[in-house]
């Protein structure tokens, strides 16, 4: 069973075939974990509608099926995927994390403890916090 981690943050989903580059999910599981639904326009997202190209109609759905790597890569979004860990990230373009930058907001994301517990950042509203991170790059 893949994880997707999205701007909505982690969901774990039923894939129907996930092999190679391709990612193929329910229709329902799609919109649940991303907001994006399948319609008869196409892929859309509140106000946001992306047609499927009537030529390239297979790489995207195959029935109740819908491939998020095809339309992840379609709209030129940020796509990664761990094959060893059926980990999959559906990343937010470049234009929405630079508005979510100006607002000096961090987004809020659960992290646990060295005990295991789990801590979100939204439970420290109205507190001062200091974010330490570190890479190794």
């Amino acid at each position: 069973m893949p994880t997707l981690l999205t701007e909505q943050g982690e969901t774990a989903v039923q894939s129907r075939r996930a092999s190679g580059e391709d990612l193929w999910l329910s229709a329902g599981d799609l919109e649940r974990a991303t907001g994006w639904a399948l319609k008869p326009e196409g892929f859309c997202k509140g106000e946001v509608c992306v047609p499927v190209p009537p030529h390239r109609a297979g790489e995207f759905v195959a029935g109740d099926e819908v491939n998020a790597a095809s339309l992840w890569r379609h709209m030129d979004l940020p796509l990664a995927h761990d094959a060893s860990t059926g980990t999959w990230v559906l990343g937010e373009s470049a234009a929405s994390r630079s508005a979510q930058l100006q607002s000096l907001e961090a987004p809020d994301f659960t992290l646990p403890d060295l005990a295991g517990q789990r801590h979100s950042l939204a439970e420290q509203r109205g507190k001062k916090v200091l974010l330490v991170s570190w890479a190794s790059w």
